[in-house]
């Protein structure tokens, strides 16, 4: 097949490129290379490069930032999906399409399954949503493929921020209250891969979730952060009304993840086995050193 990666450069694009092998003609793409909000040059690169499956890694994530620069998110996280699903819709192509748990409401009890009703709660999670409609409403073959708390060794992210913040605070405040799951991004990497090795080139028209296994709170990950890596700083928990910020945050956001695991036959690796592996790639030899 020919793959079309768009937002080659993020976590979960260099990911891709990392397994990428020769079995498929891979286009690894990014805002330098093909802007994917505009129409002409997304339908010049469908067809001069034959594209079978686009998966799309692009998107507007400063979720705090989007509260003030709603256009901007809405171009990149709904727009840009659009242009993507009619160009698939016109080659017969597949659409893989990154989502995310900021889609609901954040109030549930039990782990959303992909039908529950949506209810986004920040103009990040509205537009991630909007995008979703696009391209269930545009006809394409999809795959929208929400995950959470996704971390690598590359770009910034919260596993980066609490290892930088292990070497210069003596202590840090983490909120304790917000609960949901961390993913690698290297594990959704290979998790799409499956999507795409499963399905082959059949009609499909599917949401699914994916996150690493395990349910915890934002203190919790903190805390595993600074024990992995050896940090001699104190995580303090707090609630989210101790740490005002301009979006609004879900309260609860663990995806159930039965469905991918059901049709791609994958095992899903738990939490703090691939937080080890993460920290281990982003520190060589650190977590040797500190035992």
């Amino acid at each position: 097949m020919n793959i079309l990666v768009t937002g080659c450069k993020g976590q979960l694009g260099t990911e891709l490129q990392k397994i990428a092998g020769v079995e498929h003609q891979w286009f690894f793409t990014d805002i330098d290379t093909l802007d994917i909000c505009n129409k002409a040059a997304v339908e010049a690169c469908f067809e001069a490069n034959r594209i079978d499956v686009c998966i799309n890694c692009a998107a507007y994530t400063a979720v705090d930032k989007a509260e003030d620069e709603p256009q901007l998110a809405t171009l990149v996280n709904t727009f840009a999906p659009k242009v993507l699903a009619e160009a698939c819709k016109k080659h017969n192509a597949l659409l893989v399409h990154i989502s995310t748990d900021y889609v609901f409401g954040g109030d549930a009890t039990k782990p959303y399954k992909v039908d529950d009703p949506i209810n986004p709660q920040s103009v990040y999670g509205g537009t991630k949503a909007d995008g979703e409609r696009v391209i269930q409403m545009s006809g394409c073959n999809y795959m929208i493929v929400r995950t959470a708390w996704l971390y690598s060794s590359v770009g910034k992210n919260f596993v980066k921020t609490m290892l930088m913040l292990g070497d210069t605070k003596d202590e840090i405040n983490v909120v304790a209250d917000q609960k949901g799951c961390p993913t690698w991004a290297h594990d959704l990497a290979v998790a799409l891969m499956a999507l795409l090795n499963k399905n082959g080139k059949n009609e499909v028209h599917e949401t699914f979730h994916f996150t690493n296994e395990g349910q915890i709170t934002w203190y919790d990950f903190a805390t595993a952060i600074m024990e992995i890596g050896g940090k001699n700083c104190k995580v303090n928990p707090i609630t989210t009304d101790q740490y005002p910020t301009k979006a609004k945050r879900p309260a609860y956001s663990v995806l159930d993840l039965s469905k991918i695991k059901a049709y791609a036959g994958i095992e899903i690796s738990d939490w703090r086995e691939s937080l080890v592996k993460c920290i281990e790639e982003i520190s060589p030899g650190l977590l040797r050193s500190s035992q």
